[in-house]
């Protein structure tokens, strides 16, 4: 028998192959298992190849480490045939372990299969030698080399099926996985080899013509290496991008959420908004429909919320709003739906099983709106208004149950707020009156359907005409002139009196400048601001634009503002008024003393004028505190060095009360009405210069 020898340093090189075709084996079945579509045929014929290439050369440099007495070579068909049994068998492999599931019948049958491949792959291999006699196997090594195979292989797939998802730690395992796998691939080979037997005189016949020499084992370590690295770099690339991947996949789903959760609620309160508020009453009327039983829809307004807002500022207001949401779904189930549609409204949406539960439930709502708030460090008291719709009855869609709870909410609060009101078919009428002025509104600033009357202002001493008052009067194509208590209000809700307030503005400068290059250079024009407009950050530039639009001197504009808005938010009012005192522009504090007057802040605000409200001067005559009050306002305004305008003035007696006090100019009724401008100036010119008496 011939004696075979082994080169160490090619058993370890072929050792180390069989480990890093087992780590690329497993590596690429996670690769397979997170694959999608086409990728995963790919993924598996590549990894079929690197791994079957691995596994072949494995064998095929440990054959070459196998030294005998005679010189050796390597059939070049058979040996390419022994490559493909073993790419095949690893294919097979992949394709088994990258299943749904792998019992224990299906892992038995799949370590046969495959133990016979790389059985079959090994002892091709051995044939390539083409030896002369054949050669002669020891049969209990050849059999354990088979039961080796098999185990090595019913061990390697159920490490590959175990470890093809990526968990933590994952990586490790698999480096583990590869060493023990390795092992048993080589120890599968060796035993093979230790199985041959070698007669005296045997002839290798493909020492000839066939594979030979030491450069063949470092061509088939480099390509190995290579193919084997390549295949490693590769699905550890896509592992990192598919990381890259999955993370940004994340983030977009999370930014997606966040804007989706942007969507359907205020972002005030955290409340559903009124799109998501649509979609729940949608779900409510299905359920409903298919179940039975049915559901309120309530419409909640604050009253007094608006003073609250007015006299603390708008960041207290929104504590309050807040204050409120969480006060309102105190004892809320999940299947009901508080949202917050806008400014100081709430809707609440609560499924009910007797349309009578709706009355408690309004009467609770009320009554938690009642109490009072503690919102910083200050006791606020408001209330609240309840319309309320129900369905089936009240309405059939989203829409048409919010505007019908929206009429019972103005019911109530037409009864005298805090309250609640069911909905009845006769406030859709108000309803949409409502709708329809306000629709109209709108078309009244896009058509400039405004007019200005002019109320003249008279010095008290003289009588002579000293300036006018501009007052707004809307020119209805259907109803005529309409005052501004008939739409003034609506504008405000609406956010339309900045576009109105603007126009006023301009349109009064236009007419100021008219009678001042008349000569009447020593008129001023007075202006109303609301207390919306006076907030406005752009208040200040539109003054500045129309006096340099009209080349009108500041100080012929006079701005009237109420104490309530000037007093509200003192020291933000403090800011806005000094610019416009900078600017040269007469500040005038309107209907002083029905608002909560601060001495403290009235003697810091740049005024110069201050002017009694009507209600005062019209009980003159018969009420001695009204008289009383309107002196103390006029010593006031003396002491402060202001101007002092009496407005509302009905009757002589008024007229001489008010002129023996001190004021300085005096407007109402019984001196002039408003008027057109084209009508103003006569009616100036006629009272100044009255027609002569005629003498018999």
């Amino acid at each position: 028998m011939l004696t075979g020898t082994y080169s160490p340093a090619l058993v370890l090189i072929s050792l180390f192959v069989a480990i890093l075709a087992s780590y690329t084996a497993l590596d690429l079945t996670g690769r397979i298992a997170t694959a999608k579509g086409r990728a995963v045929y790919l993924w598996m014929a590549g990894g079929a190849l690197a791994m079957g290439i691995g596994v072949w050369s494995m064998h095929f440099i440990g054959m070459l480490a196998f030294r005998l007495p005679i010189a050796l070579g390597y059939d070049i068909g058979i040996t390419a045939l022994s490559l493909v049994i073993a790419i095949f068998s690893c294919g097979f492999a992949l394709w088994l372990v990258n299943q749904s599931r792998l019992p224990i019948w299906q892992l038995g049958f799949g370590a046969l299969i495959m133990g016979a491949g790389i059985s079959s792959m090994h002892y091709t291999g051995m044939a390539a030698m083409r030896m002369t006699p054949g050669i002669d196997y020891d049969p209990t090594l050849f059999g354990a080399s088979l039961l080796i195979a098999v185990g090595a292989s019913a061990a390697a797939l159920w490490i590959a099926f175990n470890l093809r998802r990526n968990t933590p730690y994952v990586r490790l395992a698999r480096g583990g996985a590869a060493v023990v796998m390795g092992i048993a691939i080589v120890g599968m080979h060796y035993t093979g080899m230790a199985a041959a037997r070698f007669a005296d005189g045997s002839f290798c016949g493909a020492s000839v013509d066939g594979l030979s020499g030491s450069g063949l084992a470092n061509l088939v370590l480099v390509t190995t290496l290579a193919v084997l690295a390549i295949a490693l770099l590769t699905s550890l690339l896509d592992a990192r991008l598919e990381a890259r991947t999955a993370v940004l996949a994340d983030s977009l789903t999370l930014a997606n959420q966040e804007l989706t959760h942007l969507a359907l609620h205020d972002t005030l309160t955290g409340l559903p908004n009124r799109t998501l508020l649509a979609d729940r009453i949608q779900q409510a009327t299905q359920l409903v429909e298919e179940q039975g039983g049915c559901f309120a829809l309530m419409f909640i307004d604050l009253d007094g919320f608006k003073p609250v807002n007015d006299a603390f500022g708008h960041h207290l207001g929104d504590q309050l709003l807040r204050e409120v949401g969480l006060r309102l779904r105190e004892d809320l189930r999940s299947q009901d739906t508080l949202a917050r549609i806008g400014g100081d409204e709430f809707v609440l949406l609560v499924q009910l099983s007797q349309p009578d539960d709706a009355l408690r439930l309004a009467e609770r709502q009320v009554g938690l709106i009642n109490k009072s708030f503690r919102v910083a460090e200050h006791d606020l008291n408001i209330s609240a208004s309840v319309g309320i719709a129900m369905f089936p009855g009240n309405g059939e869609t989203p829409q048409e149950l919010l505007m019908n709870a929206d009429a019972a909410m103005y019911h109530a609060k037409g009864m005298g707020k805090n309250g609640y009101s069911f909905f009845d078919v006769s406030m859709n009428t108000n309803a949409r009156k409502q709708l329809q002025l306000l629709q109209d509104l709108r078309n009244a600033v896009e058509q400039q359907q405004f007019r200005l009357y002019y109320q003249p202002k008279f010095d008290a001493i003289s009588g002579r005409a000293i300036g006018a008052e501009a007052l707004l009067r809307w020119e209805h194509p259907q109803h005529g002139l309409l005052l501004p208590d008939k739409f003034i209000e609506l504008a405000e809700k609406t956010g339309l009196i900045i576009a109105i307030g603007d126009w006023v503005l301009n349109e009064a400068c236009r007419q100021m400048q008219v009678w001042f290059a008349q000569g009447y250079r020593d008129w001023r024009i007075a202006v109303n601001l609301s207390a919306l407009q006076f907030c406005h950050a752009g208040l200040v530039a539109s003054v500045a634009n129309a006096l340099q639009r009209h080349q009108l001197p500041a100080n012929s504009l006079t701005l009237e503002i109420t104490e309530t808005t000037a007093m509200s938010d003192a020291d933000a009012s403090m800011t806005v008024l000094q610019k416009l005192s900078e600017m040269g522009v007469d500040l005038s504090i309107d209907d002083f003393g029905t608002g909560y007057s601060s001495l403290m802040y009235l003697k810091r605000l740049p005024a110069n004028e201050l002017k009694i409200d009507r209600g005062f001067v019209r009980d003159l005559e018969h009420d001695s505190d009204d008289a009383a009050i309107v002196s103390a306002i006029v010593a006031l305004g003396q002491a402060l060095g202001l101007r002092i305008v009496a407005e509302g003035v009905e009757t002589d007696v008024q007229q001489n009360f008010l002129t023996r006090l001190g004021c300085d100019s005096l407007q109402g009724y019984h001196l002039g009405h408003p008027l057109p401008p084209d009508t103003f100036m006569s009616a100036i010119v006629a009272k100044e210069h009255p027609p002569a008496p005629e003498i018999n």
